[in-house]
């Protein structure tokens, strides 16, 4: 029993470490540049730190709960300001999502090798390692979702009030993560209701625990949930302009819109997926094959032993008590779903589903355990056989995502300049040049262009920022100057050559045909 522990322990060890491997190695280049929202995070962290004002919403970029950015802004004062630290935060906690995936699976089934798969499988998920690189607050909500269910389900079972206490702390601390949590409640609540319908004398067992839970989940949300009663429009200023009930996007026609939306959502994960090479690997599905059909046959399975187990329970009297799990799990999978589905715009979208990320996978380790169990009946050598081929497909999940993510998807073109790579490019070559000398960059008219840059460049002097109209304000004097743009504005290299005909331009470009220009 003990050496079992351990080695369960040590393949625990070991997932983690590797899932950690695959969201930080070679962080600077892979995506191969920071996209424009990670870098308004990190203006609002770097902005944060200067004045120290850390705020529970930030009102920038369509507003966006404070928490992620605070912790970014943590990791600047700290370790400096770097590509690292920018993406630290989301590292940390797509890696913690591994360990409570285990915990939760384990909790709920009882098996640690279904829950060691489980926890592999969120480790080397293409889905996973991608936006566990990426510096987007939605890292987190896998993460309460995960640890919250987990203490929930131990509590249940330990009877523990610290239980439910760390399972309402984790709750409660949704509120500050990622808008799509907003819906989370609505998993309880139907799951609450379930339990007293389903389980004799629910109320009057776990009461205490019930009242533990919610209190500890106001007191962490308190802060947020107060901000939103003083500053109602900032509830709903990310959703009104993309939900399937605005009469813009619906154009008269909710069900159809409503419908279509919905089975986008499904079709992502094994036969459409995300669209945009930031989330996904167009067109392909987000999940791998093999883990697409795991998933398949375990959210069948799933829904068919409720069926069964509810004919039981109504017709027969017979009760049982894995019913309670898929319950649960089908609810969460459908309540997460809908910040997708309930959205018109850029359907479909893996990150606003990318609170079904964790019970996904517990869908696919159903179908991996029940292999492994169907093969304990066979003859010892059949056994080891169809044992290690399962053992070697799971390999190859994880071969198959790491070399899609690192070698194929990594080197698009198409993925650089989605992630802004000559953004990052710049900012990398004004590091190069020496302090005293004047530079100005050009970029676009959109105000955000120029974030990649300054977040690097933030403390440096003599350096300004323009639209491509204002090459006016290149005033350098009798000082050494040098002009960086991000693209080819011929108004503004024709209007600076004029002024100083000594101006040579010089096209820069990358391997991944990331292009800026130099004028000095």
């Amino acid at each position: 029993m003990q050496n079992k522990k351990t080695l369960v322990f040590v393949a625990l060890f070991l997932i983690i470490a590797l899932g950690l491997f695959l969201r930080i190695y070679n962080i600077d280049n892979t995506p191969p540049g920071v996209y424009l929202d990670e870098a308004v995070n990190g203006m609002d962290a770097i902005n944060a730190n200067n004045s120290g004002n850390y705020q529970l919403f930030y009102t920038s970029n369509q507003g966006r709960e404070g928490l992620f950015m605070n912790l970014i802004a943590m990791c600047f004062k700290f370790l400096g300001i770097s590509i690292l630290t920018l993406k630290l935060p989301a590292i940390i906690y797509s890696t913690l999502v591994i360990w409570g995936t285990y915990l939760l699976t384990k909790e709920l089934f009882r098996k640690d090798r279904m829950a060691l798969i489980a926890a592999f499988l969120v480790a080397v998920a293409y889905w996973s390692i991608n936006f566990g690189r990426i510096s987007f607050r939605a890292n987190m909500l896998p993460f309460v979702l995960v640890f919250a269910f987990y203490f929930i389900f131990k509590g249940l079972r330990t009877r523990k009030l610290t239980d439910f206490a760390l399972g309402g702390a984790f709750f409660g601390l949704g509120l500050h993560t990622y808008i799509a949590f907003r819906l989370a409640p609505a998993i309880l609540i139907i799951v609450l209701l379930y339990f007293v319908l389903s389980r004799k004398n629910f109320l009057k067992e776990y009461w205490q625990g019930i009242v533990t839970f919610a209190f500890l989940t106001l007191l962490v949300a308190a802060p947020m949930l107060y901000f939103f009663y003083t500053h109602p429009a900032d509830f709903s200023s990310r959703t009104g302009n993309v939900s399937v009930f605005s009469a813009e996007v619906n154009k008269g026609n909710l069900i159809g819109t409503f419908f279509r939306s919905f089975g986008l959502s499904l079709a992502k994960y094994n036969f459409w997926g995300d669209q945009n090479w930031r989330h996904n690997y167009p067109p392909y599905p987000i999940l791998d094959l093999l883990t697409g059909i795991a998933f398949l046959f375990g959210f069948i399975f799933c829904i068919i032993q409720t069926i069964r187990l509810l004919y039981f329970r109504i017709f027969k009297k017979i009760q049982n008590a894995d019913m309670d799990i898929y319950v649960f799990m089908l609810v969460w999978f459908f309540i997460m779903l809908a910040p997708e589905f309930l959205t018109a715009e850029g359907n479909p979208h893996s990150l606003r589903s990318i609170g079904t990320l964790p019970v996904v996978f517990i869908f696919s380790s159903l179908t991996f355990e029940y292999v492994f169990f169907k093969t304990e009946k066979y003859s010892y050598m059949g056994r080891k056989v169809m044992q290690g081929i399962l053992i070697l497909m799971l390999l190859s999940i994880g071969i198959f995502n790491s070399v899609k993510y690192f070698y194929f998807w990594a080197q698009k073109p198409v993925v650089a300049q989605s992630f802004n790579r000559n953004l990052t490019n710049i900012s990398r070559y004004i590091k190069t040049l020496p302090e005293n000398e004047y530079i100005y960059v050009i970029t676009g008219n959109n105000h955000l262009e120029k974030l990649p840059i300054w977040i690097f460049n933030s403390t440096r002097k003599n350096t300004w920022y323009l639209f491509n109209y204002q090459t006016n304000q290149v005033q350098p004097g009798d000082n050494l100057f040098i002009v960086l743009l991000t693209e080819h504005y011929d108004d503004s290299i024709a209007a600076l050559s004029s002024r100083y005909p000594d101006l040579k331009i010089e096209k820069v470009e990358d391997n991944l045909e990331s292009v800026y220009y130099i004028l000095k």
